[in-house]
């Protein structure tokens, strides 16, 4: 049996659900795409900084000759009841269960000792270099997924696997050991631009690409004040969309619980929104750290939970909401606040007028002023049409 061979039956045991081997020559056909995306200023500012380092494995490691690409496949749907006495956000699906961040990293380094261990002498061991990336290194886990055989690179960007649809969490391995390669997959998407039309911003290009300052997901994951034009559009979820994947044939009916690691709490991944608004930095930490979908921190979170309360029409919710807009520290929140208050108050016209018209002697901040004139005139609206 081959190394290669002996390396594809341990990724089995290990518990990865794909495995292919690239060639480590530059992705050279990405670079005017990359250069253009960054010209028309279509790049989130989250991916690795340096083009050249993203295209060249040998511009961060020392002879690379081989990329081990692996996929795990992970849940998308919720087995279990949730309850209906209170308004939810929602996690995008790959946020949900422990950050996958960690698990692929577990996963590619029980792979390399794997590996290690296979060597033939000590000086071979000794030669032998690995360097493990998820989505936070140099390297473009799509394009290296799809020069390794595991699916191809859909019109929303992702990864599609023939097993798993998009569902796929994506890893890589470069090494300076050379493999026999696998052959890269084709494009799959025919003419089916389902995903496309079904974005709500016209964030994707249709080509693979897409402008990241559309992309909901994205938008969700910003800290500063949620664009008014999307408001509306990320209903109730608080991190992440799944739109695009969501409406792809290849994804229809796929829903895998391979791994224990990965299975989603309803109540983390679904939390009720209102308690969210007076969480504490520890209830933070203790209740949605382990979740991709805490690496930006409480306050976007917090300040989604305030649009999805908006957007959900739940009055209950407006003592708490009022409490944000006079006492949170970040005016970020207390602008978003204010948002949400002209967005659910519908009686109790001269009660709120009042009550922001308070707010806007009290409060400096420039950006919770812009706010507040816009909600006092969105309720002097409301007040005039119910006389």
């Amino acid at each position: 049996m081959s190394l290669k061979e002996k390396i594809i039956a341990e990724s089995k045991r290990l518990g990865i659900d794909k495995i292919g081997f690239a060639s480590a020559e530059p992705f050279s056909a990405l670079e005017a795409s990359l250069r253009e995306q960054k010209r028309l200023g279509h790049t989130s500012g989250f991916e690795h900084p340096v083009i050249e380092e993203r295209l060249d494995p040998e511009k961060t490691f020392e002879d690379p000759q081989t990329i081990i690409a692996i996929a795990l496949a992970y849940p998308t749907k919720l087995h279990a009841e949730l309850p209906t006495d209170e308004k939810r956000g929602a996690f995008a699906r790959a946020s949900w269960g422990v950050d996958y961040h960690d698990i692929l990293r577990e996963r590619l380094n029980q792979l390399i000792e794997f590996i290690k261990g296979e060597a033939e002498s000590e000086a071979q061991r000794a030669q032998w270099r690995f360097k493990p990336e998820v989505d936070t290194g140099e390297l473009i886990d799509v394009a290296v997924a799809q020069r390794a055989g595991l699916g191809f690179i859909g019109r929303n960007g992702l990864l599609i696997t023939e097993e798993f649809g998009s569902f796929v969490y994506l890893g890589e391995v470069v090494t300076n050991i050379k493999f026999e390669v696998d052959e890269p997959v084709p494009f799959g998407c025919g003419e089916c631009t389902r995903c496309v039309k079904a974005c709500p911003t016209q964030a994707l290009l249709g080509d693979g690409r897409m402008n990241a300052q559309r992309c909901l997901s994205y938008q969700t994951q910003t800290k500063g004040e949620l664009p008014e034009t999307y408001r509306k559009k990320i209903r109730n979820v608080i991190y992440g969309c799944d739109i695009c994947q969501l409406v792809c044939p290849y994804n229809k009916g796929k829903d895998f619980h391979f791994h224990s690691e990965m299975e989603p709490i309803a109540a983390e991944v679904y939390p009720p929104l209102k308690p969210l608004l007076a969480l504490s930095n520890r209830a933070f930490k203790q209740q949605f750290g382990h979740l991709a979908g805490s690496w930006r921190g409480k306050k976007p979170l917090q300040r989604n939970a305030l649009v999805a309360l908006a957007n959900l029409g739940d009055q209950s919710a407006i003592p708490e909401i009022y409490r944000v807009a006079q006492e949170d520290v970040h005016p970020v929140i207390r602008a978003t606040a204010v948002w949400a208050l002209g967005q659910l108050v519908k009686t109790d016209f001269e009660l709120w007028l009042d009550r922001l018209t308070e707010l806007t002697a009290r409060d400096p901040e420039e950006s919770v002023q812009v706010e507040l004139q816009t909600a006092i005139k969105k309720i002097q609206k409301k007040a005039t049409r119910k006389k």
